[in-house]
């Protein structure tokens, strides 16, 4: 699509490698070049882009660094059979089956992947922010925050940090550095706090420095943020979570159906 003078403020000011890549990046993830198709020529996309071979070279390595496409000098480059992970919100409170995996973790990563979640800290750390606002503390005040690294094949796929209530989280198992049999949502039913309702706040941001590290983005690529905020029956904001995934490997799944 191309917008017209009256609906744009000016020329993309990116360098045309970028903005190649950017158009063949939304092809691969949109479906219009499918996993296994072979990507325009470097003749067809100069012809296309009014590019010289440098410049689609560099657009095209942009790709592969971001494991979209794969190839080698010389042959044919490809879409990559991997697509994005398509995640559902709404099983992140569903509690595991004992020694299974976290049934959001299982469906993000794909038949005969394996998905496993790095216990990185658990500590209490003062609140700012969208967090202190979510679980009703003043800034400053101290949460118990449980935080982990989630990888599929041993890729980092996403960083996880969840926050809990001191007088709800002190001297129960969210506050021990290890994990927890079932996950959260079967640990706070036992303690009296089942999760009844999750509201979710979802963004796209550019990368912190520990973001960008942890995930290993292979470039300047937005990452998705969701604010995640569980609530007992009672409305009591029992679990604040801020989960950070690489943007140009996942989507969100919502399911709705009509209020009554």
């Amino acid at each position: 699509m191309t917008l017209s003078s009256a609906d744009a403020s000016g020329p993309d000011p990116r360098p045309l490698h970028a903005r190649i890549a950017a158009d063949l990046r939304d092809e691969i993830m949109s479906g219009g070049l499918p996993p296994g198709s072979k990507l325009p020529s470097t003749a067809q996309l100069k012809a296309r882009f009014d590019a010289s071979n440098a410049t689609i070279q560099k657009a095209v390595q942009l790709l592969k660094d971001e494991g979209l496409a794969l190839g080698r000098a010389g042959s044919a480059v490809t879409v990559r059979d991997t697509r994005q992970r398509a995640v559902r919100p709404a099983g992140s409170l569903t509690p595991a089956v004992d020694g299974a995996a976290y049934p959001w973790l299982a469906e993000a990563s794909e038949p005969a992947r394996a998905a496993h979640s790095t216990l990185l800290a658990v500590e209490e750390v003062p609140v700012v922010g969208d967090v202190a606002a979510a679980l009703g503390l003043p800034e400053g005040r101290p949460a118990v925050c449980r935080r982990q690294l989630i990888t599929i094949e041993d890729e980092p796929a996403e960083l996880v940090s969840s926050y809990y209530p001191p007088d709800l989280a002190r001297g129960t198992a969210l506050a021990d550095p290890r994990r927890i049999r079932g996950g959260t949502p079967t640990l706070l039913t036992e303690l009296g706090f089942p999760p009844h309702r999750s509201v979710d706040r979802l963004s796209a941001r550019v990368a912190t420095q520990e973001q960008y590290t942890a995930l290993r983005l292979p470039g300047d690529l937005p990452v998705l943020r969701t604010l995640r905020t569980v609530y007992s029956a009672e409305g009591q904001p029992i679990e604040v979570t801020v989960m950070v995934k690489a943007g140009h490997l996942y989507e969100l799944q919502y399911e709705f159906t009509p209020e009554a």
